[in-house]
């Protein structure tokens, strides 16, 4: 199946800026998570938006996909696969001219190992001072055994005699062009080069074996829902001397009960009473740096929003600090004693009528009885 277009996947269009792709990229990755959506295909949808993420979130691979698409222009018409039993450029001159001589993968060089992708679930908190902590991640190692040679201790591999440790074998047909040479990969060794007579009795023979391995990671401060941090060397082992792949941590952060999260940004709404909006009040109001007093005007409309500087999150990457926004609901309350009904009731006879000095102590004997006093 061909792969679709990464602009599609996404929902964004080619002139997208980064912010518009990071957007777009966090949104359907909550979405289509595993740990998220149990859904049949989630899995699948989760990891197409993640590649393109990936492709569309750095310039060069961007440029590179933009100018060619889903194709590797180093590749010939092989695509991305560089191997396996698809044609190249060598395939091609073999099919047209009956010979070989195209260069061929040495099955034993040094391989890079897989990546590994590990969801991590953290606390608001969490996110936003950073911590250092230690993960437990199922991963491929090599066999302690054999030491990664997958023989019987003892013994060692032999080189494959039908392809002679290539890896690949040719296969030769005649055509009204002439011969044409196709090479495959060697059935007998599945492409290693190598036999192994007597198996090792740990990994019976592939080499590795996986483990349940501890591994202590730094959770940076400021880290938001949907971002990634990768972890040199930590993924599947190498091939043949190769070097380990890494792991990438894929963090989901838990909703605050009080805060709201908007980049670097803190939102708090914060409901007061009719009394403190009217006649203005000196507040201490939370912030994840703990609380801070906060000057409520007289005269505070519904959905004013306060600027406390400094008090959102540190960014993730070292640009600043964020702000947080408390956002005023003023809270009409359900329930009311007599008392307060019939001062209620006087101002609102005297509202607009009254001289400023009799309508403030009518409000200071209304905030009084709303708080109790």
């Amino acid at each position: 199946m061909s792969k679709r277009d990464y602009y599609d996947v996404l929902g964004v269009s080619k002139s997208a800026t980064k912010e518009e792709i990071r957007k777009a990229y966090r949104s359907l990755s909550k979405k289509f998570h595993p740990d998220l959506n149990k859904e049949a295909g989630a899995e699948e949808k989760f990891k197409e938006v993640t590649e393109a993420f990936e492709v569309l979130s750095d310039d060069n691979k961007k440029a590179n996909y933009d100018q060619y698409g889903h194709s590797n222009p180093n590749q010939g018409f092989g695509g991305f696969g560089g191997g396996g039993d698809g044609f190249g450029f060598e395939d091609i001159f073999s099919s047209f001219f009956g010979g070989g001589g195209g260069r061929r993968r040495d099955p034993n060089a040094p391989r890079k190992g897989d990546d590994l992708q590990y969801s991590m679930t953290i606390d608001f908190m969490e996110a936003v001072f950073g911590k250092e902590t230690e993960i437990e991640v199922p991963k491929e190692e090599l066999c302690e055994t054999c030491d990664g040679s997958g023989a019987k201790k003892g013994t060692s591999a032999k080189t494959c005699s039908h392809c002679d440790g290539t890896g690949q074998i040719s296969v030769t047909q005649n055509t009204p062009l002439g011969q044409m040479v196709n090479r495959r990969t060697c059935p007998h060794c599945q492409g290693t080069g190598k036999i192994i007579p007597e198996k090792c009795t740990t990994c019976h023979g592939d080499g590795r074996v996986t483990k349940r391995k501890k591994i202590k990671v730094t959770i940076p401060e400021g880290v938001d829902d949907g971002q990634q941090l990768r972890v040199s060397g930590q993924g599947e082992a190498g091939h043949n001397g190769g070097p380990a792949g890494d792991l990438y941590l894929v963090f989901r952060v838990k909703p605050h009960e009080k805060f709201i999260r908007q980049d670097d940004d803190i939102y708090l709404e914060l409901n007061l009473s009719f009394p403190q909006v009217a006649l203005g009040d000196e507040i201490e109001v939370p912030t994840v740096q703990g609380n801070v007093k906060l000057k409520i005007p007289a005269g505070t409309q519904t959905g004013t929003k306060f600027r406390l500087r400094g008090k959102g999150i540190k960014n993730v990457h070292g640009r600043g600090i964020g702000d947080q926004h408390v956002v005023v609901k003023v809270a009409t309350p359900k329930k009311m004693s007599e008392k307060q009904k019939e001062l209620m009731r006087e101002f609102a006879g005297i509202a607009g009528d009254a001289p400023e000095e009799y309508s403030s102590s009518l409000f200071d004997k209304i905030k009084r009885s709303i708080k109790g006093d």
